[in-house]
């Protein structure tokens, strides 16, 4: 089949996520890089696509002459689809001059700095037909893609609680170390919005648990720490949920949790049992039975969901990890833009994106007001 002719703005050289994007688009074999607007230093950008073996006059210094430059090539030869992975406060504008232009766009999260943004471009990818895919990339894990067919399937009966933690230390030494404040521009307001923690990572966890749920949270009560008066946004956080007046759930992050790496995982809890799931051993499944011990699911087996068997492409006991799992929201995301048939939680969407800034912003809200209870 046909490769898709695909772009990147941001996600040069020495850039982790961009990385992370190109790995996972080869793992399905359905992109082809063909230029973006890789830094913000044009020679820098031209030296990373020779590297990569890009021709240099599909390298742009800026998206107005990326989108002016790929419009002016035949149709059959233009990129259709681009990658976001700049700094959060550029997203907006980057996503509504490629959708405005007819470009499918696959954007980082958070999907902008506010949510009336986040509205005009769910407005906009509607009105031109645009896919927008926002990658939340645990959502792209088989396991976790089991526990959501299940939960739909009603094996742990009625649900009744939710927790999720995301904890990380990474800014930690930025903080206590000599570097200053502002030596990531994830500390920076005019970058990043108005939360650092909750935006970067506590909003992996809410979207996590509303996909595997398929339930929406309907009120936050957020209490937000900034270790110190003189740090601009959150590094840490505890957030109530409520869903109805019989479900309720939790959220804890932190990027000043001392050693911990990646440490995202999520407990769901129902009339009939529960599951356990983390990001850092993501090939088990924990599944909990009333008056029974608990069991271990792994993936590649035939007793799994259509769903999870299509998203582990290898035997069983041959684990797959992050990239993979970015994979799978690159793969959902190549066949809604070829018109290929895609089922439900196939990719994150703009919605997804939309939800994701009515929490960080309504969990920021509470923070404000004395930890209020705040609705999405």
């Amino acid at each position: 089949m046909k490769k898709l002719p695909w772009g990147m703005i941001g996600g040069g050289t020495g850039a982790f996520i961009g990385g992370a994007h190109r790995v996972a688009a080869r793992i399905t074999n359905q992109y082809q890089l063909m230029g973006g607007v890789f830094d913000v230093d044009f020679e820098r950008a031209k030296e990373f696509a020779r590297d990569e073996g890009i021709p240099l006059n599909r390298v742009y210094p800026n998206i107005d002459e990326f989108i002016e430059g790929e419009l002016a090539l035949p149709a059959e030869e233009r990129i259709q689809v681009v990658s976001i992975v700049t700094p959060n406060f550029l997203h907006y504008e980057h996503a509504r001059k490629l959708m405005e232009n007819d470009f499918h766009v696959i954007c980082e999260k958070p999907v902008t700095i506010t949510s009336a943004e986040a509205i005009d471009l769910q407005e906009i990818s509607l009105r031109k037909e645009r896919v927008f895919c926002i990658t939340h990339t645990y959502t792209g894990y088989p396991m976790v893609r089991e526990m959501k067919r299940r939960i739909e399937a009603g094996a742990i009966g009625e649900l009744q609680r939710v927790e999720a933690h995301y904890l990380q230390g990474w800014i930690n030494p930025i903080i206590h170390g000599g570097g200053g404040k502002m030596a990531t521009w994830r500390l920076d307001p005019k970058v990043s919005g108005i939360s650092s923690c909750m935006a970067d990572i506590g909003v992996h966890a809410f979207n996590l648990i509303e996909y595997t749920t398929g339930l929406e949270v309907k009120q936050v009560l957020g209490v937000l720490n900034k270790l110190t008066p003189d740090n601009p946004l959150d590094l840490d956080g505890n957030v109530l949920l409520k869903f109805s007046e019989n479900m309720t759930g939790v959220i804890r992050a932190s990027q000043i949790a001392t050693g911990e790496e990646n440490n995202l995982q999520i407990n769901i809890y129902g009339s009939l049992g529960g599951f356990h799931w983390e990001q850092e051993n993501p090939n088990e499944l924990k599944m909990l039975h009333e008056g029974a011990s608990y069991e271990i699911i792994k993936p590649g087996y035939e007793f799994l969901s259509d769903f999870a068997r299509e998203s582990h492409v290898l035997p069983p006991g041959h684990p797959e990890g992050i990239y993979e799992s970015f994979g799978n929201l690159y793969k959902g995301a190549a066949m809604a833009i070829k018109n290929e048939p895609t089922v439900p939680g196939q990719f994150p969407g703009i919605e997804d994106g939309v939800r994701g800034m009515r929490f960080i912003e309504s969990v920021v809200q509470s923070d404000k007001e004395g930890s209020s209870w705040i609705a999405l």
